[in-house]
């Protein structure tokens, strides 16, 4: 195999597969990066058996075959050499000759035959949309998904697509987000299937803010398909919580707020909490809303921000604020509605978008 690139051409797909290269497997396999050639063009995947990932550049190709090389030394190596044009070939034995003006290196290679295949998808259920559409609804759900690997359900993003609408969801047990957005689907496709955090990850690294994406649907596997990047994943076995009965129904207690204004207020009052004590406590008391926090050992903040549209009766409770934070700052929105209802009651956060978020309250000390 032998081929000639521009470095900058060759380092794109080397980073966007390397993210998904095992660093913990005992396959030494799985740590390499398999490189070979398609037509005029190279195709370079990894995998670590429940994520895989493909790019595929245009190149000069002298010599057809393929051949995988160990990701990190293979990235490591490519951003070191100068911007030019990279020669790459391979010898006896799988050893791979780098080239580069003055440069050379070498390195061990192992064949392809070694390499998993990855799974073809082939007259399944295609549903295509808008990459920059589903890329905000990752943005606005993933973050509240678990990393409690013994809550291993929760530790990705539900898709479900019913009656021409995907909505997505994403659960720690103690705060959920779902958003979703009518599709161009037909109706009769329906799907309820939960994708591991870091196939959502993969996803949200490489999906643009133009261009088209079309998920294919398998019995244990899904694949998105952003052109000449194709990102592929197992599916998490198991049935997803039934989110729909802990989402609270709309009450006279929610009001207007300022998405800045509440997102700095939670940061401000955030410095003052510390291990044993998380809770920021929010009052409510009628055009207005007091944001506070008070730890001995620390200090006081205090804060005030003005509501809109609050008629019910003064209210208060306690919110860890990490959980606000991370669902106000990916608001693209100038307000929200904010729900108050109570010390024991979650309080919501929603948006034009069909954005919904619900965080559980804690006891203030």
């Amino acid at each position: 195999m032998k081929f000639t690139i521009d470095k900058k051409d060759l380092l794109k797909p080397i980073q966007i597969t390397h993210s998904v290269v095992s660093t913990k497997s005992n396959l030494p396999i799985l740590s390499n990066i398999l490189i070979e050639s398609v037509g005029n063009k190279l195709r370079m995947t990894a995998t670590d058996l429940e994520v895989g990932i493909w790019s595929i550049i245009n190149a000069e190709i002298v010599e057809a075959g393929s051949v995988t090389v160990p990701a990190k030394k293979f990235l490591d190596i490519i951003k070191e050499l100068p911007d030019s044009k990279i020669k790459v070939s391979v010898g006896k034995n799988h050893l791979v000759a780098i080239e580069c003006e003055k440069c050379l290196f070498k390195i061990m290679g192992l064949p392809k035959d070694e390499f998993p295949k990855l799974p073809e998808f082939k007259d399944k259920d295609i549903l295509k949309l808008d990459q920059v559409a589903l890329k905000n609804m990752l943005i606005m759900t993933s973050f509240a998904a678990s990393t409690d690997e013994t809550r291993y359900i929760l530790n990705g993003v539900l898709f479900e697509l019913r009656n021409g609408r995907l909505k997505l969801v994403a659960t720690d047990g103690r705060r959920l987000a779902t958003i979703e957005k009518d599709v161009d689907s037909s109706k009769k496709l329906q799907k309820k299937i939960i994708i591991p955090s870091k196939a959502i990850n993969e996803l949200e690294r490489n999906l643009k803010d133009e261009g088209s994406v079309e998920i294919v649907f398998e019995d244990n596997q899904v694949m998105f398909s952003l052109g000449d990047t194709v990102v592929v994943s197992r599916l998490i076995d198991g049935e997803f919580p039934d989110y729909e009965r802990v989402i609270p129904k709309k009450t006279s207690n929610d009001f207007n707020i300022s998405t800045g204004e509440f997102l700095l207020a939670a940061k401000r009052a955030g410095l003052f909490t510390s291990h044993e004590s998380q809770a920021v406590k929010f009052d409510l008391i009628k055009d207005k809303m007091v944001v506070s926090k008070q730890t001995p050992e620390l200090g006081e903040a205090k804060e005030e921000i003005g509501v809109e549209g609050y008629g019910g009766k003064p209210a208060s409770a306690g919110f860890n604020p990490n959980y606000l934070i991370d669902a106000l700052k990916n608001v693209k929105y100038n307000k929200v509605k904010f729900e108050l209802s109570g010390s024991d009651k979650p309080g919501v956060i929603r948006t034009e978008d069909s954005f919904t978020y619900i965080i559980l309250p804690m006891e203030m000390n």
